[in-house]
């Protein structure tokens, strides 16, 4: 039966262990993404990188993205109006390494604008996506947000920045 927590011939197959969880799911190939925002208390920009982004409706227009229940960085953007979801490119690398970081000044020596509702836009990213926070529904040591777009962009051509078995690379 599709779905049964039992494997074909009965047995059990939970109980995974989370080291070969991550070996085996590492092999599918993500994109990287930049969740920034303006922190609401310090008036500078904030932001986090998660390969955990897809589309979710066209209609209306819905994106998700998941964070750790531990991002000390998730809280603040939460309490942002505004984000911006930066799709990053080939040479973002060190931004997106930056934006994994626990604390400390994730834009250091990052140029950046503002979109139209004033989120964050990293210079250089492929695209953007502009987003209100829709809901949050907790999952296991994250959560998932689904966000409600409202503005979004082409910004740069070039290759996309991949996550692929814990290491990041490129297309081709």
């Amino acid at each position: 039966m599709y779905g049964s927590p039992n494997g074909p011939s009965g047995t059990s197959v939970t109980g995974v262990d989370a080291t070969r969880f991550r070996s085996v799911l590492g092999r599918f190939a993500t994109g990287v993404v930049a969740v920034t925002a303006i922190d609401p208390a310090s008036g500078g920009p904030t932001g986090l990188a998660a390969n955990s982004f897809t589309s979710v409706s066209l209609d209306p227009p819905l994106v998700a993205f998941c964070v750790a229940h531990t991002s000390t960085t998730w809280p603040l953007l939460r309490s942002a109006g505004r984000l911006c979801v930066n799709i990053l490119g080939e040479p973002q690398l060190e931004i997106s390494e930056r934006m994994a970081r626990r604390g400390g000044d994730k834009f250091a020596g990052t140029r950046w604008t503002r979109t139209p509702g004033g989120a964050p836009l990293i210079d250089g990213a492929l695209a953007w996506i502009e987003l209100s926070v829709e809901h949050e529904h907790p999952a296991g040591d994250h959560v998932i947000v689904v966000g409600r777009v409202h503005d979004l962009a082409e910004h740069h051509d070039g290759t996309p920045l991949i996550f692929y078995r814990s290491a990041y690379g490129t297309i081709g």
